[in-house]
């Protein structure tokens, strides 16, 4: 007996929420193999990756830190992966919008007024969508694909703040590193927990799933970015606009993805150094995918991939293992939903061999 794919009648309405768990479950078993295979032992290597993170309050407040840039970018991205707009650049946007936002903090230094956070929020969103715009605009009057746009921008964005720390904004106090002076504090997020890095910024995250909520499930423009995606024929019989899907999809994930460049900066950072982004961008697209571009799964996922942040942390810590490994973890759990995903649409069949 051969195992083959056979297509089902019509999608499955199960294996959309239960593939995350699969990969998960998938995930967690490769997981162990790696360990096995690095010397390590399996149940050791999951305490320390899985628990040793989250044993304090401490440690649950560096989780929700984490997992705050991973909600506002993911769901930014939802709102455009719904309608099949591809945006694959998410971490050059989040660089874009911490640029501005570092911009604004610097050139308002000395003046400690209340709006300056507010400015360099707006300066953060309108950074990054500004850096979505370039491929919305190419797709839109050139056709150009929008993933490899957004991708190739990504490391324009990186080169453009390696330049600013290296030269203009570059801190002439600060011993020839590559990042610019502290914030001033009014440039900096209030504190959520005394003694801890959570800040004001988890409060936006929440802010943003709810919003996105309001948008993708109740909104008219949602429901014609949904239609657009799951029928494009129908969307165009309907005479929805392909255009406006297109700039609505790529502009709310880049001003997200602005948002959460900003957090950083203004957050835990305080500054703006050549490597702001901790590849937030390119993981919030597992978080989006793996929360099946629900914001409350985006919610949960993005605490899962926070987990796997710090775990790596601990690995490199107490295991002696590279911190890379989390980045094992996270390619694993794509990987997984991916294969995962096969059988909302197909089954498989156990057929005899031909002779």
């Amino acid at each position: 007996m051969l195992p083959r794919l056979e297509a089902r009648p019509e999608a499955s309405r199960v294996m959309p929420y239960l593939s995350p768990l699969v990969a998960v479950l998938l995930m967690l078993a490769g997981g162990a193999l790696v360990f096995a295979a690095l010397g390590k032992s399996p149940l050791e290597g999951f305490r320390v990756f899985f628990f040793n993170p989250v044993k304090d309050t401490y440690g649950l407040t560096e989780l929700l830190l984490k997992a705050t840039p991973l909600m506002l970018i993911a769901v930014g991205l939802a709102a455009g992966f719904r309608a099949n707009v591809w945006n694959i650049g998410a971490e050059g946007q989040f660089i874009a919008g911490a640029a501005a936002a570092s911009g604004v903090a610097l050139h308002f230094d000395s003046s400690g007024a209340a709006t300056l956070l507010p400015l360099m929020l707006l300066a953060g969103a309108a950074g990054g969508a500004a850096w979505a715009a370039i491929p919305a605009w190419l797709r839109t009057r050139f056709n150009a694909n929008e993933i490899l746009v957004s991708l190739m921008l990504v490391y324009i964005a990186q080169l453009g703040v390696s330049w600013l720390v290296h030269g203009p904004w570059k801190d002439p106090e600060g011993y020839n590193f590559p990042q610019t002076k502290m914030f001033a504090d009014a440039a900096l997020l209030p504190l959520l927990v005394e003694g801890t890095r959570l800040n004001a910024a988890f409060l936006f995250a929440l802010g943003a799933l709810a919003a996105g909520y309001v948008f993708m499930q109740k909104s008219f423009m949602g429901f014609q970015m949904q239609v657009a995606g799951q029928a494009e024929a129908a969307a165009r019989y309907a005479g929805f606009s392909a255009q406006r899907t297109i700039w609505t999809g790529l502009l709310a994930g880049g001003a997200m993805a602005g948002i959460a460049g900003m957090a950083e900066v203004a957050g835990p950072m305080g500054q703006l150094t050549e490597h702001v982004s901790n590849n937030y961008g390119f993981a919030a697209i597992i978080v989006a995918f793996v929360g099946r571009l629900n914001p409350l799964g985006i919610a949960c996922a993005s605490l899962l991939m926070a987990l796997l942040y710090l775990g790596g942390e601990q690995a490199q810590q107490y295991l002696n293992l590279p911190s890379s490994i989390s980045l094992v973890f996270q390619g694993m759990l794509l990987f997984f939903l991916l294969g995962a995903d096969i059988f909302i649409n197909y089954r498989l069949r156990f057929a005899a061999a031909a002779s």
